[in-house]
């Protein structure tokens, strides 16, 4: 069947079955044996419950009808999940993330394997959303082989090997590589047996020359003294990672998909590696900006330049804000946020500064530059309601888009046009309409995606259909974020 082909989003999950990925069948066998011998995986019987709706967030909290996918094809919605683009203005991460993590109806067709669920669990590993896809995996109670991969491949993500191999021992019919049997027997202490599975798997030539040569290395370090390191893996897995780590030769996860930067999250390494893992995981909204301001206020800055001029400046803020010091606040506050648009983390600082700004006395470009990070924040309307907005035409313009009303003031400029066209016009391009007509509303908001991002580059005409569109679904609240966003954040650089 078509919808049989692997579509992700991801290219990079450990090699950790042996057999193709197929759904597997309740078994009584005994859990996974400490031998060399590679099992074979049973196909599941037709007519067992998808995982497919799972998720982390109701429906009614999410605000979709549980129909979302209607009679959308499923092998379509792996395919446009799967082409969602990563970084997107925030407006857009926080829809997609929404979508991803809702407890819905499962679409038609879908099946015990869960290829709708395995879709958005790798939509959410793209995002390096690991602990919100962990719990997905953790409610599936699924045996299926392709879900099992992607389960044993975030427990090494997030640094729980053992529970990976523990698990992987614990689920009847699945088969693991040569690589994850050695790998979780070394981890269990079983030296003995994992050099023996080494050595079979050579013989049968089962591992290429660079799987020999690294966990040669794995089971016994001493073949590493004096060598030089190995070449490099151009697309790791968490299981090669966890093993280069291991013999002491790590990949930097800059370098790496997101899903990687919560290994740099963890006491061990170096403070400038957690840092940028931090902001590289709050630019996407993976990671709580309460958690990167920690991480920014570890210590002091021992250097200047590039990043370290952002921790001081985000420490020297935050502390300015805590005394209540108004003067300090207002000489601050530019420089803090031009560091913040320089890494694209302006969502995170007005998470963290734009209600607190509400509570001191500022003047002049402080007090307007304090008020346009406020109607970034979940508070905007609320903001725009109980605050006039700053002399002229733009904060007007902007105080009234934040309630919902663009088009009680004058627009600033073209970009300002577009947006009020939105707000008052109900007409929808074909491809967006025709899903919406038909109850397939969840396809909709995939497909609108795209007209979401070419609004974000520029194009005003998609400017003007993404905000019709977004609100003709009932997504208000993401409809005037993206409006504001859009007035907001510089994204064409």
């Amino acid at each position: 069947m078509a919808q049989d082909a692997p579509i992700s989003s991801i290219d990079w999950l450990s090699d950790s079955l042996s057999t193709p990925v197929v759904a597997v069948a309740p078994s009584n066998e005994p859990p996974v044996a400490n031998s060399a011998g590679i099992e074979t995986v049973t196909v599941s019987p037709l007519g067992a419950p998808s995982p497919d709706g799972i998720g982390l967030i109701g429906r009614r909290e999410a605000g979709f009808p549980g129909n979302l996918w209607g009679d959308s094809e499923l092998d379509r919605l792996r395919r446009l999940i799967a082409e969602m683009p990563i970084e997107q203005l925030p407006a857009q991460q926080e829809l997609i993330r929404l979508l991803l993590l809702t407890e819905l109806d499962p679409p038609i067709g879908a099946g015990p394997e869960g290829l709708l669920f395995q879709a958005r669990i790798d939509a959410l590993l793209a995002r390096g959303a690991v602990d919100e896809a962990a719990e997905m995996l953790k409610r599936t109670g699924s045996k299926a082989p392709a879900i099992f991969q992607r389960s044993f491949d975030v427990a090494l993500l997030q640094g729980h090997e053992d529970a990976g191999c523990q698990q992987l021992r614990a689920t009847p019919g699945i088969s693991p590589s040569y690589s994850t049997r050695i790998f979780c027997l070394a981890r269990t202490g079983d030296w003995q047996t994992a050099a023996l599975t080494l050595d079979t798997a050579k013989a049968l030539g089962h591992l290429d020359a660079e799987e020999d040569a690294l966990l040669a290395r794995f089971l016994d370090p001493e073949l590493a003294d004096g060598a030089a390191p190995l070449p490099a893996f151009k697309r790791p897995s968490p299981l090669i990672y966890r093993m280069l780590e291991a013999i002491g030769e790590p990949v930097p996860t800059a370098q790496l998909p997101l899903a990687f930067a919560h290994a740099d999250l963890r006491e061990t390494a170096g403070w400038r590696a957690r840092i940028g893992a931090a902001e590289r995981l709050a630019r996407v909204g993976s990671l709580a900006p309460e958690r990167l301001l920690e991480i920014w206020s570890e210590r002091q800055p021992a250097a200047s330049g590039g990043v370290w001029d952002r921790v001081d400046v985000m420490q020297r803020l935050d502390g300015a804000l805590s005394d209540g010091d108004a003067d300090a606040v207002a000489k601050l506050l530019p420089g803090a946020w031009a560091q913040a648009e320089s890494a694209h983390l302006e969502l995170p600082f007005a998470g963290l500064f734009g209600t607190r700004l509400e509570d001191v006395v500022l003047s002049g470009q402080s007090a307007v530059l304090a008020f346009r990070i406020g109607l970034l924040t979940d508070g905007y309307e609320r903001l725009a309601l109980t605050q006039p907005a700053p002399p002229g035409a733009s904060d007007a313009y902007l105080s009234a888009l934040a309630r919902g009303l663009p088009q009680d003031a004058e627009a600033p400029n073209s970009l300002a046009e577009a947006i009020t066209e939105g707000f008052t016009s109900t007409a929808l391009p074909e491809a967006l309409s025709r899903p919406i007509a038909d109850g397939r509303i969840g396809e909709a908001i995939l497909l609108a995606m795209e007209t979401l991002e070419n609004g974000a580059e520029g194009d005003l005409d998609d400017v003007t259909a993404a905000i019709a569109f977004l609100r003709s679904v009932s997504l208000e609240d993401t409809a005037r974020r993206y409006a504001l966003q859009l007035m907001l954040l510089d994204r064409q650089a």
